[in-house]
């Protein structure tokens, strides 16, 4: 979204600085009538190959439908890659985004670059309604006011698209939720990484037990098709009076063709079950032969402690979902205290310690969706554990 960015640096002191003029001025804000011209849209994106959109986007256009009127997209959803540590800061929820503005003819070509379908829901405002969701608009775009804290599930390019057209609503929205829907918010991340499973894998071992919880509707509008589902079903009530949220629903962009990008062949799931074999071949070599494959050990040391050093960082995270993990049991940076003694073959009561909180993690994924191929590794170490505590060799 870099090129976004600069495409509103250059842009904002031209047709933007005009958007800011007429939406905060006296005479706009007295005088709604000129907004008869206007469209105010819910943009919802298709999801398509990039990382970042397996979830699809939301933003909102602003159409005057006057000849030389402005038509303009409000993305939320722009960030920069190239900020110092962003991957890091990303996943400690330390990640700012900011309100991105650009010609609607720009927002249509990048999702048509990427063959996705935008679907545009025309909000049924009123003149004055359309007045005050421009002038939010238009206080956003401000410099002091276009950053803010990202949130995976609570704050992003849905969650504030959805808050400001609600503030601008002169009465309540009123959803029409499904009565059997609630997912978790684990759940719903599935449906939406089907097609790409290692993408699922990294989420599933960031995500905490808090992700496995039930979901009301509002937080399951952190998502952008949800959001879309409950405007098309949400009305406006005022005075005693109904009117629907959304007057016209059409297709700004229709659906092109993906392409999508070969990934590592083998799932997460296969690769614990190779794995699983690869430690139960061992495991019957080491006891039939009355000896421990140190090599083998340390390797699976190694891999547990990396993956939990990350894990143990996770506690100091601010994304609300990732603080209790349980796979922190089995994966955590405890190896490390003991990986020297393991490598020269000595007594230690790392084996019992990990069989122990081995035996935890089996345990507590009754309570928690652990990510697929983990629950091999699992049984990798307790074999190797029950070798040790049976005292089968030392060697």
């Amino acid at each position: 979204m870099k090129h976004l960015e600069i495409i509103f640096n250059a842009l904002k002191g031209a047709f933007l600085g005009v958007f800011l003029l007429t939406a905060t001025s006296v005479e706009a804000q007295q005088d709604s009538l000129r907004m008869d011209s206007v469209e105010i849209s819910l943009l919802t994106c298709q999801p398509h190959d990039e990382i970042y959109s397996l979830y699809g986007h939301t933003a909102i256009r602003y159409h005057d439908l006057r000849k030389g009127g402005l038509d303009i997209a409000f993305n939320y959803g722009v960030f920069d890659w190239h900020k110092p540590f962003f991957a890091l800061r990303f996943v400690f929820g330390l990640t700012d985004y900011e309100l991105g503005v650009y010609p609607f003819r720009l927002f249509q070509e990048e999702y048509r670059r990427f063959g996705s379908m935008v679907t545009e829901q025309v909000l049924n405002l009123t003149n004055e309604e359309k007045a005050a969701l421009r002038q939010a608009l238009a206080i956003n775009m401000q410099e002091e006011n276009r950053i803010y804290r990202y949130n995976y599930f609570y704050s992003n390019c849905t969650t504030k698209a959805r808050e400001i057209i609600e503030k601008s609503v002169k009465g309540e929205v009123i959803y029409m939720y499904r009565e059997d829907y609630a997912p978790t918010f684990r759940e719903m991340v599935h449906a939406m990484t089907k097609n790409n499973p290692w993408a699922a894998f990294s989420n599933d071992l960031l995500l905490g037990i808090l992700a496995d919880q039930k979901t009301d509707h509002q937080q399951q509008e952190f998502l952008p098709h949800n959001l879309m589902y409950d405007f098309d079903h949400a009305e406006i009530y005022l005075y005693g009076e109904y009117r629907p949220l959304v007057k016209e629903r059409r297709v700004s962009v229709p659906a092109g063709v993906q392409v999508m990008r070969s990934g590592f062949p083998l799932s997460p799931f296969a690769c614990g079950i190779i794995l699983l074999c690869l430690g139960l071949a061992l495991f019957l070599i080491e006891w039939k032969q009355q000896r421990i494959f140190i090599l083998w050990e340390v390797l699976l040391m190694v891999t547990t402690g990396i993956i939990g050093i990350l894990l143990f960082l996770m506690l100091f995270s601010q994304h609300p979902t990732v603080n209790i993990n349980l796979q922190f049991l089995l994966l955590n940076p405890l190896p490390w205290f003991f990986i020297w003694q393991v490598i020269k073959g000595r007594q230690t009561r790392y084996w019992l310690i990990t069989a122990i909180l081995a035996v935890l993690f089996l345990i507590g994924g009754l309570f928690q969706c652990y990510a697929e191929g983990i629950w091999s590794l699992a049984l990798c170490l307790l074999l190797q554990c029950y070798l040790h505590l049976k005292k089968i060799g030392t060697k």
